[in-house]
């Protein structure tokens, strides 16, 4: 049975040891609660618990929970890839999207929302053909173009490392992240500010931390059993 409170406890007392340890606030780092797959009952329990950032990654998972939930005080995120045909369903449901990756995806953004959508732009850093997202390379060039798309307000850059034990990939990832992120930060585009990093999940969020994350996305470690 998954308890919900215990699950909590445990992660607070290990995310709270990490800002200690690299003498953060509390409030500088974003825990965002990855509820995709998961029961309404449980999702309302993790909001008891004071998590009101909640992130899915379908576009009917997110109008499922919000029409469920129905709570004002919930800021939702959309993670994982968003198709083109499909932005019209979420976008003005949304307030922040982690999975900006190419051009044809802002057009229509761009196209379909009422207020700026502030956005996470996905850089693939490890280079995994499974991941999506920009290259790390090809970056600049493509948050320049989205000067085109008043709507698109680039708040920062988002990455996944990769699935394995081998810690020094993992920071490398993150580290990496954090170098492109300063990049762009420093050409103080109004568009793309760029000031905040996506990154670190339950198994490496500690890492990111470390490396300079300021919102993690934290799914499996609440809802074990």
């Amino acid at each position: 049975m998954i308890n919900i409170k215990e699950n909590v406890l445990q992660f607070e007392e290990k995310f709270n040891y990490s800002l200690n340890k690299e003498k953060l606030k509390k409030t500088s780092v974003q825990v965002v609660a990855v509820t995709k797959n998961r029961s309404v009952q449980l999702t309302k329990e993790l909001v008891q618990e004071g998590f009101y950032h909640l992130a899915e990654n379908r576009p009917e998972g997110l109008l499922e929970k919000q029409n469920e939930l129905n709570n004002q005080n919930i800021i939702w995120h959309f993670i994982g890839n968003l198709q083109t045909r499909k932005v019209k369903k979420i976008i003005n449901h949304i307030d922040f999207l982690h999975s900006l990756d190419r051009l044809s995806l802002a057009k229509e953004i761009n196209n379909r929302a009422e207020d700026r959508v502030s956005c996470f732009v996905q850089v693939n850093v490890s280079g995994e053909g499974s991941k999506s997202g920009v290259h790390p390379e090809q970056l600049e060039k493509f948050i320049l173009q989205l000067s085109e798309y008043p709507k698109i307000h680039i708040i920062g850059l988002m990455t996944m490392a990769p699935l394995t034990d081998d810690e020094n990939a993992i920071r490398n990832v993150f580290s990496t992240l954090k170098i492109c992120q300063r990049k762009i930060a420093q050409k103080k585009l109004s568009y793309a500010p760029c000031a905040e990093l996506s990154m670190g999940m339950s198994g490496d969020y500690q890492i990111a931390i470390e490396e300079g994350a300021t919102y993690i996305r934290i799914g499996s470690l609440f809802f074990q059993e």
